[in-house]
């Protein structure tokens, strides 16, 4: 396993494809020039399209650790990058005021390294890491919109200023890959410091391609018959279009239970491995699956 990072944008593709992740040239172009300039990697895009999955591909193919920081509404600071430890400092006071510890000692002690908690921002850029990690900032939309403020000196500097303790800074900057579904807005100031790359549904070619690599065991006219069934699913306006990782749990499923093609009845009883909202399996289910699965047999041709 290599730890060196990508020569060319054939390298990177070819090094991401050793790692059974199938990614597109544009993608592939993204992530060598955010590796080879050293700025953070910003995916957008439909759940489930893989955002995620390049960060631990990443990590993989460069044999460096992954920290991931999974937003949620009320992340903060403390959450995030650091907090204090109080109960700590507060047993360390008590020992002073037996001890006789001067006042200004006690409070240089209490505000060092070895009573700060640090979190998964202030792991990432550690000066006393011998590795860089692969940092996965992961669904930040789903943060309120001030924890962004947060990110920005880590994103422009690769640093924390720490009001009672100072400034730490990384010595080589983490690998950075923030991720967003789009469930609202990320705000200018943190897509400026980031490169921009939006990860959309992949055609019938490499989603096979990636169906093959995922599950290689399915044998090739199941595996093209889902990959047409669910190319035409995500021509239906439904609430939640199923993404890559539910093409890939469909597949397993269906293996489970033996089917060597689509039926009409194993649809029927597996659509809540593919569609994760009622509404959308109602509107599937019955006719509406009958005549995608007429259509997939026509067009179809097997391997």
């Amino acid at each position: 396993m290599s730890s060196a990072l990508p020569t060319s944008i054939d390298d990177t593709q070819a090094r991401l494809l050793a790692h059974d992740y199938v990614a597109d040239r544009q993608l592939a172009t993204g992530v060598f020039l955010a590796l080879k300039l050293q700025r953070p990697l910003f995916l957008e895009g439909e759940p489930g399209t893989g955002k995620t999955e390049i960060a631990r591909t990443l990590a993989a193919m460069l044999a460096r650790p992954l920290i991931r920081l999974q937003c949620y509404e009320g992340l903060d600071l403390a959450g995030a990058a650091y907090e204090w430890n109080y109960g700590r400092q507060m047993m360390e006071i008590r020992l002073a005021e037996r001890d006789t510890i001067s006042r200004d000692a006690l409070a240089a002690e209490l505000f060092s390294e070895r009573f700060l908690t640090k979190r998964a921002l202030l792991q990432a850029i550690d000066p006393a890491r011998d590795v860089p990690p692969v940092l996965l900032i992961d669904e930040l939309d789903r943060a309120d919109e001030p924890f962004e403020a947060f990110l920005l000196e880590v994103l422009s500097d690769f640093q924390i200023t720490i009001p009672e303790l100072g400034t730490v800074k990384a010595v080589t900057p983490p690998i950075v890959v923030l991720t967003s579904n789009r469930t609202r807005e990320i705000h200018d100031a943190v897509k400026r410091r980031c490169l921009y790359h939006w990860v959309g549904f992949p055609d019938a070619r490499r989603e096979l391609e990636i169906l093959k690599r995922r599950v290689p065991n399915a044998g090739p006219q199941l595996a093209q018959q889902i990959v047409a069934f669910v190319q035409k699913l995500r021509e239906i306006e439904l609430y939640k279009l199923p993404g890559i990782a539910e093409t890939i749990d469909w597949t397993r499923a269906l293996m489970e239970l033996d089917s060597l093609v689509l039926d009409p009845e194993v649809i029927q009883h597996t659509l809540g491995v593919l569609l994760k909202y009622q509404d959308d399996i109602a509107k599937v289910q019955g006719s509406e699956a009958a005549r995608l699965l007429e259509q997939v047999k026509r067009d179809v041709q097997v391997m």
